[in-house]
């Protein structure tokens, strides 16, 4: 049986990193689910391998966020919040942190406001907010067929 991990679990590990703000940290524990999600499932009809499956992941105005992230994180609004310790975080499996490393790699020079921009060009945030307007509030969950569908196209 594979270990579980929490979404808090998973944003340590970018705080880990570097200090960073709330929106950023968002974002990057998004495409951490979501890269884990398609390169460790092997179809669309059967998506069990998950990151962490104690959150969902919502499209509000500002790009994909998971609730008890933001709950935990809001008092910092466009403030960054403090780096943490790297001793003090869960220690991932081999392929997790394979994973979170390659995200870090990929995305961790950007800025929250321009990962916001990069996941509204994205198809699985835009069709989860179908219907409503850009500054409207929405808790629609962004699914993980949408999630996987998007990224399964840019492996291999």
């Amino acid at each position: 049986m594979k270990k579980t991990y929490s979404v808090f679990d998973v944003a340590n590990w970018f705080l880990s990193k570097e200090e960073m703000t709330p929106k950023k940290l968002q974002k990057l524990v998004y495409y951490a689910y979501s890269w884990f999600l398609t390169l460790n499932n092997d179809s669309l009809d059967n998506l069990e391998n998950k990151l962490f499956s104690d959150e969902e992941i919502q499209a509000w105005v500002h790009g994909p966020v998971c609730p008890s992230l933001y709950k935990k994180y809001v008092e910092y609004g466009y403030n960054e919040i403090p780096k943490v310790d790297k001793h003090t975080i869960e220690v991932f499996e081999k392929e997790v942190d394979s994973t979170l490393e390659e995200v870090w790699l990929v995305y961790g020079n950007f800025d929250g406001n321009e990962l916001e921009s990069i996941t509204h060009q994205e198809k699985p945030w835009k069709k989860a907010r179908n219907g409503f307007g850009p500054l409207d509030n929405c808790t629609e969950i962004i699914s993980d067929k949408d999630i996987y569908s998007c990224y399964i196209q840019r492996v291999g």
